[in-house]
């Protein structure tokens, strides 16, 4: 039975910088898939707790994080090779050497690529909400997906989500709230003010001065 995936390839032009990074950091940066679980530790060259980004947009704000955070290694995973240009070429221009890419289906990543109990943490922001009801079943956050990422992540660890669309925040939380292994960080079992170590992006500061919402739910994994 074919799986429904959560976003659509969209086949854009890279950018003559884009382009270039890829020629240059891919090789450095970028995860290629042998047929064997990945050994994180080889890939990084040391043991220290790895997160991972799924659905990084053009990777702005998870170089900025890991530029921050050295003493964590990032993982960032998209689906659309512009994005993965960007963010190789952003890493490239900040001199980011804690951060890999995979350029892949991340449910298919988690499956076949990644051991069980081996992620410190998981962050998902700004999801393709699938904003029309026809196309919920679309949404990444369902009961099966965070099934999955609970059995990656090790106890203790943190899974992350922001949204700025109510609806899918509301949904996130029903499936959350209900989720085996996970508990909520938020005391009310509802939304967290934004963690200081996510990024504020322009998209996110222009939604602010429109008085739209962002809402950031943590779960430890437990």
């Amino acid at each position: 039975m074919r799986r429904i995936r959560s976003f659509v390839r969209r086949e854009g032009r890279l950018t003559k910088g884009q382009a270039g990074a890829m020629e240059r950091q891919w090789p450095i940066m970028g995860i290629e898939f042998n047929g064997e679980q990945l050994n994180l530790a080889s890939i990084f060259g040391n043991a220290n707790p790895v997160v991972i980004e799924i659905g990084f947009g053009m990777g702005k704000s998870l170089v900025t994080m890991a530029k921050a955070a050295p003493q964590i290694n990032f993982i960032g995973i998209e689906v659309h090779t512009p994005g993965v240009g960007a963010c190789l070429l952003e890493a490239e221009a900040q001199n980011v050497s804690n951060l890999r890419v995979i350029e892949h289906d991340a449910v298919e990543v988690l499956n076949d690529w990644l051991a069980d109990d081996c992620l410190d943490g998981v962050q998902i922001f700004f999801p393709d909400p699938w904003h029309k009801k026809r196309h919920h079943k679309r949404r990444l956050i369902q009961p099966e997906f965070v099934a999955l990422l609970r059995k990656k992540l090790k106890a203790g660890g943190v899974l992350h989500l922001a949204t700025d669309w109510e609806n899918y925040a509301e949904h996130m939380l029903e499936v959350m709230n209900v989720a085996p292994g996970y508990e909520n960080q938020a005391t009310d079992g509802t939304y967290i003010p934004r963690p200081d170590e996510r990024p504020l992006t322009k998209f996110e500061q222009r939604g602010q001065r429109l008085g739209h919402g962002v809402w950031d739910m943590k779960y430890t994994a437990v």
